[in-house]
């Protein structure tokens, strides 16, 4: 549950259920005309305001990620009409009736949260939740949010409209499934008929489809992307581990050079880059850490007895003589990753030294593989 949420209540009615529901939600904020002042809102981080809430309203617009209204939900549509701008920047919307039945998605009900919010609104109320969009009501594949749990990301969003709408109304969705976590479907239902998944490009060459949801590391040739983008959305899951070593003082531009350009090599995108790991000498050299900073990637560190843990096919006695083990950039993505074999084996490239693993993951259960 998010922690930046305003609960805006006008009626007394309202500011009532509004003081009641915010205990039940922590780090959110109450708003209310001082005409309802009760002499403790101080004390209880209530803030109060004066004249038409349509004064404040563009201010908690932007400054929280999810509102909640006490409010007609006609008013509301008309005092958020002016300050929409796209479903991934807009805040959730929910309205909740004024004698507290009828819990309300109103906007950005799957990027924003709103009808997850609703859904929590409604139990804390003992309300009715009231959602509207179509994959949740026919409890499908949300297209904007398939494998946001696991932490996929979205790579051409332009495409989410068209491929939910073929989802929704039942036309033929091909699911190719490369690499990431397979419990993506979580319903009790089977998977709807006209969704078939298999697990590769080859496989899905020849089959006949309506719309695409290509999940891989890999970066897709011209042709692929030809074939399964036209209509396709692209998810890039966090499967991809970096083993790294180099040398003492080594520049964040030589060692983010070495990465994108052996990346380019071996067609993999670096958004499916899960993390960097090393040898625990490295966890403070200055350039490793500012790339994992800037790319948002955690950095796995192993000790020498580790990594020499870790068969290796080339051990080499000159980095055993500076660092007490037999290698860096492979065991230490092995070790990382889970994996058994490497994707990408040691590359020496200046003063850095790669390797890339492919994190395992189960084969798909509780879904259909077609035939």
């Amino acid at each position: 549950m998010s922690q930046t949420l305003a609960v805006v209540a006008i009626t007394r009615h309202g500011v009532e259920m509004a003081r009641r529901l915010v205990r039940e939600l922590p780090g959110s904020v109450l708003f209310y005309p001082d005409k309802f002042a009760r002499s403790d809102e101080e004390k209880r981080g209530i803030v109060l305001f004066s004249g038409s809430v349509r004064q404040i309203l563009p201010d908690l617009f932007w400054r929280y990620n999810g509102l909640i209204f006490f409010i007609s939900l006609g008013a509301v549509v008309r005092l958020i009409a002016p300050l929409l701008k796209d479903k991934k920047t807009d805040p959730a919307v929910v309205v909740i009736d004024d004698r507290g039945e009828q819990v309300i998605s109103v906007l950005s009900g799957h990027l924003g949260g709103a009808n997850q919010l609703t859904r929590r609104l409604a139990q804390i109320l003992d309300a009715r939740p009231v959602i509207t969009t179509a994959s949740d009501v026919q409890e499908t594949i949300p297209v904007d949010l398939f494998g946001s749990q696991f932490g996929w990301e979205l790579e051409n969003f332009e495409r989410v409209t068209p491929v939910s709408a073929a989802v929704v109304n039942e036309e033929r969705v091909l699911i190719i499934q490369e690499s990431g976590e397979p419990g993506w479907w979580t319903s009790d239902r089977p998977l709807p008929d006209h969704i078939q998944v298999v697990s590769s490009t080859s496989e899905a060459w020849e089959r006949e489809f309506d719309a695409a949801l290509v999940v891989t590391h890999r970066s897709l040739s011209l042709a692929e992307a030809g074939r399964f983008l036209q209509n396709g959305v692209l998810y890039r899951p966090k499967v991809l581990v970096i083993g790294i070593g180099c040398n003492r003082g080594t520049a964040l531009e030589e060692l983010e050079q070495v990465v994108t350009e052996t990346f380019a090599e071996r067609n993999l995108s670096i958004k499916s880059v899960r993390n960097l790991a090393t040898i625990d000498l490295k966890k403070d050299e200055p350039g490793l850490v500012a790339l994992s900073r800037k790319y948002d990637w955690r950095m796995d560190v192993y000790s020498s007895a580790e990594l020499n843990t870790v068969p290796l096919s080339n051990p080499s006695t000159t980095v055993y003589r500076y660092t007490g083990a037999y290698g860096v950039s492979e065991p230490a993505a092995l070790l990382s990753s889970g994996a058994k074999e490497l994707l990408l084996p040691k590359k020496k490239s200046g003063n850095v030294t790669i390797s890339v693993a492919l994190v395992p993951h189960p084969p798909l259960r509780g879904v259909r593989e077609n035939e």
